[in-house]
């Protein structure tokens, strides 16, 4: 008889008691890492003090690294071996000050028995409130458990009593009143409008095209195809290095064409010539080689919307593609021809483009791409990143921010828009921004995420405000001053209320003329999503639903 030598297995380790396990799921770009540190520090030790002061002890799971210079996770295997390092049914505390690649921690969190906590800094330098809210889309993607909290500055009583709770009962109760299923739809053209189209897209079906899945390690902006496909929609998979073997093809002609094209409606340029800092004409260049490469592709493969990965691989070949991307998002943009040059690509049309390849977003700018363009509306739409926020004259104004891929008529045209370098610090070969303030006016927000195993989409109000200038550069300022701003208020959803509930670090964003006209759209997408198979939640005041 053949013997083996097995595996001996892994001990269970006791959790000791009143103790608490603290990791910090971290960037895959070390440089990033190191420059977030210093914050992520000051928010662990506030997070310990409160627990130390309800006399219990935080044990962090990983010691700093002094090679590295940080002790963030920075890498799924890395996490796989600081999870052994916890006991599996111990209170585990995931704290974030900066933004973080969930996947890094997803696969030790999956199997986690112990009380699981994310805790995150509410500030705009560094966005741990941002990665935050990807780490609670991905938890609640695989159905996983978890209590989460945020703070300015950790003193406040809000979230001592939050803490308190968790370590009493392993939950913190957030107040979610503000959301609730959606109604039966009234009969109006819009319902019917919007369920036509819905009606229409699972007829005929939809592609979208994406550049490589799986963007910064965001699990929640992954749809698997069982419960994508029920929709409607289907995924045309394509590789970023088809993409730069595109961009090779296109000359530089047609690339100084188009950028004449944006500079003739007014977009200026801040250029410099220091390739690693500044902003040069070559990066430019190369950003709208993409965005003709990319419309050519979408042509190939007759493409619905497109979604480029960005922030990897490609980021060390060419510049950001955020010049390409809201370019493709805005109606008003330069022609491009296909290849033989006999016919304009998707001519008078923005071709909604999903950033950062998340597939939520993907099939949010679709669908609302459909809807407003049935009712004779501008269409263009973008994802933000719901960056941070404060209270102004009164009123809580978010601070909703893309980095640079916005499309020019949020900011009220082309002549609205300037071109600001990418930071080094995560685009080490530059590129331009589509940098702004959003105009003022009514908008329709909405995110598509996965819970309870299905789609579900989240659909609310909101008013884009216009605030002193002195107060919106305070606000650049404090994140980051090269990407395109909108100051945001919502309707009748208080930013705890918002944190609690929303299921993703991004939220899509379109304007309508006016409040009544922004009313009826929302119901007609309301009735599309519904018609595909999304569960539909209304969030604050949607009047008339």
């Amino acid at each position: 008889m053949t013997s083996y030598t097995l595996p001996a297995p892994r001990p269970r380790r006791e959790a000791p008691a009143r103790t608490a396990y603290l990791i910090a799921s971290g960037d895959l770009r070390e440089s990033a890492n190191v420059a977030g540190w210093p914050a992520q520090v000051e928010l662990e030790a506030a997070v310990t003090r409160v627990l130390n002061a309800l006399g219990w002890e935080v044990v962090r799971a990983n010691e700093p690294d002094a090679a590295t210079g940080h002790g963030f996770i920075s890498s799924q295997r890395m996490g796989l071996e600081v999870f052994k390092t916890v006991p599996v049914d111990a209170p585990l505390i995931v704290a974030e000050a900066v933004w973080q690649y969930s996947h890094h921690v997803l696969a030790g969190l999956r199997t986690h028995e112990g009380p699981i906590l994310t805790v995150a800094n509410f500030a705009g330098e560094w966005p741990g409130l941002v990665g935050l809210l990807g780490l609670n889309a991905g938890l609640t993607k695989m159905g996983k458990d978890y209590a989460t909290i945020w703070s300015v500055d950790f003193a406040d009583g809000w979230f001592r009593d939050g803490i308190r709770e968790w370590t009493e009962t392993g939950r913190i109760r957030h107040d979610v009143s503000h959301v609730r299923a959606l109604p039966p739809l009234p009969d109006t053209p819009e319902v019917e409008l919007g369920r036509a189209l819905g009606e229409e897209l699972l007829t005929d079906k939809a592609i979208i095209g994406v550049f490589d899945e799986g963007c910064m390690g965001m699990y929640n902006a992954i749809f698997d195809d069982e419960l994508l496909n029920l929709t409607g929609i289907y995924k045309e998979r394509l590789s970023q290095s088809a993409l730069y073997a595109e961009m090779l093809q296109v000359s530089d002609a047609e690339a100084d064409t188009a950028r004449g094209w944006l500079t003739d409606r007014g977009m200026r340029f801040r250029f410099g010539t220091d390739e690693a800092t500044e902003l040069t004409e070559g990066q430019v260049r190369w950003q709208l080689k993409m965005y003709i490469a990319a419309l050519r592709i979408a042509d190939d493969f007759g493409l619905d919307a497109v979604g480029i990965q960005y922030q990897q691989g490609l980021k060390d070949l060419v510049p950001a593609s955020d010049l390409a991307e809201g370019i493709l998002n805005s109606t008003d943009r330069p022609p491009v021809l296909s290849r033989d040059g006999s016919r304009e690509l998707f001519a008078g049309r923005a071709v909604p483009h999903f950033n950062e390849a998340d597939e939520g977003v993907a099939v949010d700018a679709l669908v609302t791409d459909r809807v407003w363009r049935a009712m004779g509306l501008m269409p263009d739409n973008t994802l933000h990143d719901v960056r941070w926020g404060e209270e102004y004259d009164g009123r809580f104004v978010w601070v909703y921010e893309i980095s640079g891929s916005v499309p020019a008529s949020h900011l009220g045209g082309w002549d609205r828009a300037e071109g600001w370098r990418q930071g080094p610090v995560f685009f080490p070969a530059g590129g331009s921004t589509i940098n702004g303030v959003s105009k003022p006016g009514e908008v329709v927000l909405s995110r598509v995420f996965i819970a309870d195993g299905i789609l579900q989409a989240d659909i609310f109000r909101g008013t884009v405000v216009e605030l002193p200038d002195a107060e919106t550069q305070r606000r650049k300022d404090a994140t980051n001053p090269e990407w395109p701003i909108a100051h945001v208020v919502l309707h009748d959803v208080s930013r705890d209320q918002f944190m609690a509930r929303h299921k993703a670090n991004h939220v899509q964003l379109v304007y309508a003329p006016d409040a009544d006209t922004a009313d009826r759209a929302l119901a007609a997408k309301a009735a599309m999503f519904d018609r595909m198979g999304i569960r539909v939640n209304l969030v604050g005041r949607v009047p008339g639903l």
